[in-house]
């Protein structure tokens, strides 16, 4: 069933209380429970850092079960039997985001891409497809891959067991910039991607350009003219592009 386009415009009103509404699930346990239920139930979604921000220094042994962040993309990209973008980033048009590509849209695979409204999207080639990624890249956006139910209420895409998404966010208007004051329950729901780490080197100067609102997660700090990172890293690898003097390192 196909969202009307009211309903769109209603969403787009009430993105901007996302972080409200995340802190009310801190304090309200039921809250919490109920918006898991209803908007998060059954998610699982990974940060991808782009490859630019990893640097091989020598020839490794690749895991046949883990794959680079693109790489893996593009293998969804080719094996789904339809894909769709969206016409632009709704969390990006909704917070009037004057940074980032508004018509960078999130894409969409899957049979259930064919219940999406065709006002809201359109369809695209596997060669489309890898274009808008490479922009995405260009753009220096951060790559979320995942199975999450709110696209299935949104965009009226369903089965959500047939539709895959992959999130093109900014550092300043994601809807996951609420990521710290959600609900843990919610906020376990996002994950880092399998056997990435990042690590602070020797050329740290405790600068501080890590911690101004790149980090989704607020997961590093300056302590003792040192960044720290914590465990609620999800390995987005933000930090480590915006870092001026090469001092983060993504393995």
């Amino acid at each position: 069933m196909k969202l009307p386009l009211w309903a769109i415009a209603l969403i787009r009103k009430a993105f901007p209380s996302r972080f409200f509404l995340s802190r009310l699930t801190k304090r309200f346990p039921a809250f919490a429970r109920l918006i898991d239920f209803t908007l998060f139930r059954g998610d699982h979604i990974t940060y991808l850092p782009n490859n630019r921000t990893i640097a091989i220094k020598q020839e490794v042994a690749k895991p046949e079960n883990v794959a680079l962040p693109a790489s893996a993309i593009e293998h969804f990209i080719d094996k789904a039997g339809s894909l769709v973008v969206l016409n632009s980033c709704i969390c990006r048009e909704s917070a009037g985001c004057r940074n980032h590509p508004i018509d960078l849209g999130c894409l969409f695979m899957g049979d259930a891409v064919s219940n999406i409204n065709p006002k809201l999207a359109r369809p695209v080639s596997k060669q489309e497809a890898r274009e808008h990624l490479r922009r995405a890249e260009d753009a220096n956006l951060i790559f979320l891959i995942a199975r999450n139910h709110i696209d299935t209420l949104w965009t009226g895409a369903r089965p959500g067991t047939k539709l895959l998404t992959v999130y093109f966010c900014c550092d300043c208007c994601c809807l996951w910039k609420a990521l710290p004051y959600i609900s843990d329950t919610i906020a376990a729901r996002v994950n880092k991607l399998p056997g990435i780490q990042i690590a602070v080197n020797d050329n740290c100067v405790g600068c501080g350009k890590c911690t101004e609102g790149c980090c989704f997660a607020d997961a590093i700090a300056v302590e003792n003219s040192r960044a720290v990172i914590d465990d609620n890293c999800r390995g987005c690898g933000r930090c480590v592009t915006v870092c001026p003097n090469n001092a983060l390192d993504l393995h």
